[in-house]
């Protein structure tokens, strides 16, 4: 058994029998002095046997706090049990005259064997001094030649007496045994629980509230701070009373402890900028939580905001499933209607009817376009969920996809391609990363200038592993309403425009641990310096992820 702590109970009691044992020799030598004292005739044996005893249950004493013993039935046991056994029979032997009866002693050894040892042990001890005490009235039996019927029955009867002390006392150190266990069980799922506990109000995203009956806040979580403003960051606890913009708060905490049952209410709090906060508040009471036995009210505030968002976010979803389905539905008729106007227009000669039928044909492929480009949020999210990350040159697959790019109007679609990527590899599906591109410079070409020089697709990578994709064009800048909703799908600031082109740009980029984003920046140009439109795509290297762009591409932001 490994060497027990101070704090062990088994070392307790263990040290509390030891001071006991010397205690026991200090009264027995004490005893024999004081009989030496009062000029009574001693007997030297009984007084060594008395010291030597003090000298051996002191020195157990003193060692016995680095090595206790294991509880189990063996040798360890001689240095305590053993000697105090051997001590008692030899006073006994010792006292010739009868005077005095040392059998009493018996109990200490029977009672440590009992507390700290098992019951096999206990027994066994009992057993071994209730044979002692047999030999004894053996003894005297042939020594006085008498009947020894009544010392047997009183011998029997003191035995007895000890195995049912024994086996009580045993039982009794079991019982405590286990309720310790229990309790220190249960302490310690106390603390975990109180850890757990107070760890998901630290980090839950709703805020919660602790308060009394006076609207005492006792305990509030740091979103719940939040919520509530720099003003309750300052003091907690706080009362909620103090301030009038928590009198809402307030009136419902009022309000649960007043109907003694749980209160749910959205209510608006004035916030610092003196903008009101949407709050969705629900209020519970606890079952006599405080010290006073009085219920505390447990409020969680959830931000309504962030449920708007949540909402809004669905909204999208569901409306993209069914934009997917309506396209899908009108792409067969809007073939068949192409296809008869393009049968009509080559019967068709008068330039009226032929200037309709270009009308015609014109708006059937721009609603091709946009059914196309609903119908791939469908194809983006089943090819996102259905492809891997591959490892690809990043110079040889940007000039790859601007080649083709390029080619189905190379009068119009022209563009200054500067590749310093050199031997960069980016982690990116190839067709994933060709759609980005073609997005990016099909939305440059609808707002760059007639210069050679108005479309910039630009390359970048460093020692770190950082690698960047830029595509540049001197279109006007963007409006700040639009900027904000730049990536929102079904936003543009077009009518012609589907708004679907930057958000499949954006997730095609975030599924492959890339990033994109816009920026109003300042090229230098052989015609000066230009301002434009910038979107880069930061790439996650093979080496480790990109932190930012600023040191891929040195422009002026403004």
């Amino acid at each position: 058994m490994p060497a027990a702590t101070d704090n062990t109970p088994f070392l307790r009691l263990w040290t509390g029998f030891l001071t006991a044992r010397v205690m026991v020799a200090l009264a027995l030598l004490a005893l024999q002095l004081l009989g030496l004292a009062l000029n009574q005739q001693g007997e030297p044996a009984l007084l060594a046997t008395s010291f030597g005893y003090l000298v051996a249950t002191a020195a157990l004493r003193i060692l016995a706090r680095h090595a206790p013993p294991n509880p189990q039935p063996g040798i360890q046991w001689l240095p305590s049990i053993g000697v105090d056994i051997l001590l008692v029979s030899s006073l006994q032997w010792l006292q010739q005259s009868g005077a005095m009866n040392f059998t009493p002693l018996f109990g200490l050894p029977i009672l440590m064997a009992g507390v700290l040892g098992t019951l096999t042990l206990a027994l066994g001890t009992t057993a071994g001094v209730t044979l002692l005490l047999l030999a004894w009235a053996w003894w005297l039996g042939e020594q006085s030649g008498a009947d020894n019927t009544q010392r047997y029955l009183q011998t029997a009867l003191t035995g007895t007496g000890y195995f049912i002390v024994a086996y009580l006392v045993h039982q009794l150190a079991t019982r405590l045994t286990s309720e310790q266990q229990v309790a220190h069980r249960s302490q310690m799922d106390a603390r975990t629980q109180t850890a757990v506990s107070a760890l998901v109000i630290q980090h839950v995203a709703d805020g919660v509230l602790v308060l009394d009956r006076a609207g005492l806040v006792r305990l509030a979580n740091p979103a719940a701070l939040q919520l509530l403003g720099s003003e309750a960051q300052a003091r907690v606890p706080f009362v909620l009373a103090d301030a009038p913009a928590w009198k809402p708060l307030a009136e419902l905490a009022h309000h649960a402890f007043v109907r003694a049952q749980p209160q749910t209410a959205d209510l608006s709090i004035l916030h610092e900028s003196q903008s009101p906060m949407g709050l969705r508040v629900r209020a519970w009471l606890t079952a006599g939580a405080a010290e006073d036995g009085e219920p505390l009210c447990v409020m969680f505030l959830h931000d309504l905001r962030e449920m708007e968002a949540r909402l809004r976010t669905e909204k999208l979803a569901a409306m993209g499933r069914m934009s997917a389905a309506v396209a899908h539905e009108i792409r067969n008729p809007l073939a068949a209607i192409a296809q008869a106007n393009e049968l009509l227009d080559e019967e068709l000669t008068d330039p009226g009817h032929k200037r309709l039928s270009h009308m015609v044909r014109q708006n059937a492929e721009r609603l091709v376009r946009i059914t196309e480009d609903v119908l791939d949020i469908a194809r983006v999210q089943h090819q996102i969920s259905h492809s891997a990350s591959t490892t690809l040159a990043l110079d040889a697959m940007v000039l790859q996809a601007w080649q083709d790019w390029q080619s189905h109007d190379p009068a119009r679609r022209r563009a200054q391609l500067v590749l310093d990527a050199g031997a960069a590899q980016v982690e990116f599906d190839p067709e994933h990363l060709r759609r980005v591109l073609v997005n990016l410079l099909d939305n440059a070409l609808r707002y760059m200038g007639p210069e050679p020089d108005s479309l910039y697709i630009t390359t970048r990578a460093t020692a770190g592993g950082k690698a960047g994709l830029q595509v540049w064009s001197d279109g006007a800048p963007l409006d700040k309403s639009v900027e904000r909703h730049l990536f929102e799908p079904f936003f543009s600031s077009e009518s012609r425009s589907s708004g679907l082109g930057l958000y499949i740009c954006r997730e095609l980029c975030q599924r492959h641990g890339a990033s994109i984003g816009y920026q109003r920046i300042t090229r230098h140009l052989a015609r000066g310096p230009v301002p434009g439109n910038a979107f880069t795509v930061t790439f996650r290297g093979t080496s480790r992820p990109a932190d930012t762009t600023a040191s891929l591409f040195d422009t002026i932001v403004v």
